[in-house]
């Protein structure tokens, strides 16, 4: 019965390493996609501007988007975002480790409400969950919160502006 053992010690060591790779692959995988699933993602809302007031905005779930443009006049369309647009946001989201993110990034004792520094205000709506994120434009803490902050801010920017181009194009 050892004798067997021992020759099949080799074959019962590789299994034992596949089995646990491939185990650990399955959990690294899931941690990467985050705690929420593409299908649970049902709308995000964007703001952006100075002030208390964001008349800048745009909401996927009415479609409503509304800016001033450089004359000063405010612009309203009314577009949603494909389903593509949405799992896309979702996956970037967790590759930018939206969850790890804090509520608001801000400097110390910055006022939210400034009428001189850009705010941009981005909620993502899960089915259970709903992540809220205050960024200030000005931000000059810990730089990898930062630039995670400006790239979110800025895949969603380009996301809806696609979105508004493709629009406005047909």
């Amino acid at each position: 019965m050892i004798s067997a053992f021992k020759k099949n010690w080799s074959l019962i060591s590789i299994i034992a390493v596949i089995v646990i790779a491939g185990i650990g692959g399955y959990y690294v995988i899931r941690l990467k996609q985050g705690p929420y699933r593409s299908s649970d993602f049902v709308s995000i809302q964007y703001s952006w501007g100075l002030g208390d007031t964001l008349v800048n905005s745009y909401n996927s779930a009415t479609g409503h988007y509304q800016y001033l443009n450089n004359k000063d006049s405010l612009v309203v369309n009314k577009f949603k975002l494909r389903t593509h647009n949405m799992i896309y946001l979702h996956s970037k989201a967790n590759e930018l480790n939206l969850w790890t993110l804090p509520d608001v990034i801000a400097n110390r004792g910055a006022d939210l409400k400034s009428n001189k520094i850009l705010r941009y205000e981005m909620v993502f709506n899960y089915v259970n969950k709903t992540k809220k994120i205050i960024f200030m434009s000005d931000y000059d803490g810990d730089p990898q919160i930062a630039q995670t902050a400006s790239a979110l801010q800025k895949l969603v920017e380009s996301t809806i502006t696609e979105a508004e181009d493709r629009y406005t194009n047909h």
